[in-house]
């Protein structure tokens, strides 16, 4: 027997996404359309509300990255179902955060095998508060049926379709329980939320997160990427090697600019106002996070000195 979301608590989710950032308050989940993108013989890039997934699909199984919203989980299936008759197997969670994990619980009721780092377990486990620049969204406990079943410390590999699906942990990154992953034959990189394509990064912080660790984790998938190397970013556009280099050296290059002003001993307030992103906010900073609350963040998750 099946454990199905009951009503209740698929509306307690969908209030929660929609409470999430003004951009969501004026999502209509009803409107919003699964759109897929064939990158190989037998992977895909399907975008909707939330995360950007991944799938793979062929003899085999049916792997899935990320899920997104809880309300999109019936749309998510029937693009599955566009693509392959066969039933969805697994589900790879990059990281907790409820725009990729919010399908978990319809998927996991139809019989889905959820993957994911271990902190993703703990954190899903329990009530969690993610912070970001003066806002706190809280994220309820998921049920049973929702969590991790495989839980992974550092990489894990499957090996289906042809492919080699290779899962590695980036620590302490966009949070502490990131995974990317990398479909070594179809060469696709999946990098969850440590890459935000043609935006500022959000980096959570209240969850374990870094910037040193993101710009560490976008360091190993560019030794791993060749110039046909397909990204597909946590948000925004499908990315290439080139794209992800100019986005790193971007992060870097501010992140050596705050700690340079720290170590001049400027305050916080002095560093806002030095303009470390100037040259970049034509570029990256129309997105979710905007200049300000980039500079905002990225003071939090530095070092002090």
């Amino acid at each position: 027997m099946t454990h199905q979301p009951t009503p209740r608590r698929q509306a307690l989710l969908a209030l929660l996404a929609l409470a999430a950032t003004p951009a969501l308050a004026q999502t209509d989940f009803s409107k919003v359309e699964i759109k897929a993108e064939k990158l190989s013989d037998t992977t895909w890039m399907l975008t909707g509300a939330g995360g950007n997934l991944g799938l793979s699909a062929g003899d085999d199984a049916v792997f899935l990255i990320d899920d997104q919203f809880a309300p999109m989980a019936p749309k998510i299936q029937a693009a599955i179902a566009q693509i392959t008759k066969r039933p969805l197997q697994f589900v790879l969670n990059t990281h907790f955060h409820f725009d990729h994990t919010g399908g978990n619980e319809a998927l996991g009721s139809k019989g889905a095998l959820i993957v994911a780092h271990d902190n993703v377990r703990r954190r899903m486990s329990s009530d969690q508060l993610i912070n970001f620049v003066g806002s706190s969204n809280k994220q309820p406990a998921s049920p049973k049926v929702a969590l991790p079943v495989v839980t992974v410390a550092g990489e894990i590999s499957f090996h289906i379709n042809g492919d080699e699906v290779y899962a590695f942990h980036v620590p302490r990154a966009h949070t502490d329980g990131d995974l990317i992953v990398h479909f070594r034959k179809s060469d696709v990189v999946h990098m969850g939320d440590v890459y935000f394509n043609g935006m500022y990064p959000f980096i959570d912080g209240s969850s374990g997160g870094t910037a040193d660790g993101v710009l560490a984790a976008a360091d190993r998938v560019l030794k791993l990427a060749g110039d046909k190397t397909r990204i597909i970013p946590g948000h925004g556009p499908l990315a290439s090697k080139a794209d992800l280099v100019d986005w790193r050296d971007m992060l870097a290059t501010v992140i050596v600019r705050i700690k340079d002003l720290r170590l001049a001993g400027k305050s916080d307030a002095e560093i806002r106002a030095a303009g470390v992103t100037a040259e970049y906010d034509a570029r990256y900073g129309n997105g979710f996070v905007k200049p300000e609350a980039f500079v905002q963040m990225m003071l939090g998750v530095l070092p002090p000195k």
